[in-house]
């Protein structure tokens, strides 16, 4: 019985060496997108599709495919349960690490029911106020808020969404939940739509939906969630962070990851995560990605075991904070 498992585990490994040789093949490899095509993600997943069928020498096939619903957990449960050839992965943004929270009958694990592939990109986040706010920096609007208290909002564009996780994080940081009532619409457009005609008082989202708002003085930012001052970025460069502004340890971005099934092959892992990294080097797709108003990564998380840690670090994060607000996704 010995000989034969282990006869049996030798062929195992002699099929996976043979089929990360010829990896990719003729097959395509799917990039499954959570959400609807169109979106930022799905922007973000043909974008590196295609740089990466350059950085595998042209001859690799890739495609995307959106599988939306439920927060991005129908998409990211077909990739937990399909084939771990490396044919079919995740591409998904902070929602890997806030599902576990919003969803406490997830049909996966974030960490281990995945192989981490490295990271992407991230977006920064502004805080904004509708336009007729007296308040016209940071320091005043929390002033604003503490002499309003219980009459203010604060706009999401539902459960889970970018704008929905900065808010909760933001209200728990400064203790201004119960300083607020939470309004959540039903996507990014007409949240933006009810701040910009005054319908609602603030709202927190990614550069991508708030640039060309403040830009056009349609609503009022006054803080950006990085870490570090964005003064690469002309027109949120001035603008403080909210770890300046006496917000210790805030740093919230919406970043995109890639996955595996579970169980991939080392071989094959390994050509994905190099086809990435030189991916994350090409001109076209940062300029891409910078017209996103993203930052491509390049530091230690485009390594597996970097992205990892920092998924589990944000999940960490996120979950306590969601669990304080007590409204969950399922």
């Amino acid at each position: 019985m010995k000989r034969l498992l282990v006869l049996a585990a030798a062929a195992t490994a002699m099929f996976a060496n043979a089929q990360a040789q010829t990896f990719p093949g003729s097959r395509a490899v799917t990039f499954v997108v959570p959400f609807a095509a169109g979106g930022p993600t799905d922007r973000v997943a043909r974008d590196l599709a295609e740089a990466m069928r350059k950085s595998m020498g042209g001859g690799a096939n890739f495609v995307v495919e959106n599988v939306n619903g439920a927060g991005g957990t129908i998409g990211a449960t077909k990739v937990a349960k399909a084939a771990p050839d490396g044919h079919t992965l995740l591409l998904f943004h902070i929602g890997m690490a806030a599902t576990p929270a919003l969803y406490r009958k997830l049909q996966y694990k974030p960490l281990e029911d995945f192989e981490f592939l490295g990271m992407i990109n991230e977006v920064p986040m502004t805080l904004i106020g509708k336009p007729q706010l007296p308040a016209n920096n940071y320091r005043d609007f929390e002033n604003y808020i503490r002499a309003n208290a219980g009459k203010l909002n604060i706009a999401h564009a539902g459960l889970g969404s970018a704008s929905h996780l900065c808010g909760l994080m933001w209200q728990s940081a400064v203790k201004a939940s119960e300083a607020m009532t939470t309004i959540p619409f039903g996507g990014t457009a007409p949240a933006m739509n009810a701040l910009v005609g005054g319908q609602v008082d603030l709202m927190c989202d990614q550069t991508t939906n708030t640039v060309g708002q403040i830009e056009a003085g349609r609503v009022k930012a006054f803080a950006v969630t990085t870490a570090k001052p964005l003064s690469g970025n002309k027109l949120l460069k001035d603008y403080p962070t909210l770890q300046e502004m006496g917000l210790k340890g805030f740093d919230l971005t919406i970043w995109h990851g890639l996955y595996a099934p579970k169980g991939t092959p080392p071989a094959v892992l390994t050509q994905l995560n190099n086809a990435l990294k030189v991916a994350l080097k090409d001109p076209d797709f940062i300029k891409k990605q910078e017209g996103l108003g993203a930052v491509v990564v390049n530091d230690k998380r485009v390594e597996p075991a970097a992205h990892k840690a920092f998924v589990a670090a944000e999940i960490a994060k996120i979950k306590p904070v969601v669990e304080a607000a007590g409204k969950f996704a399922d």
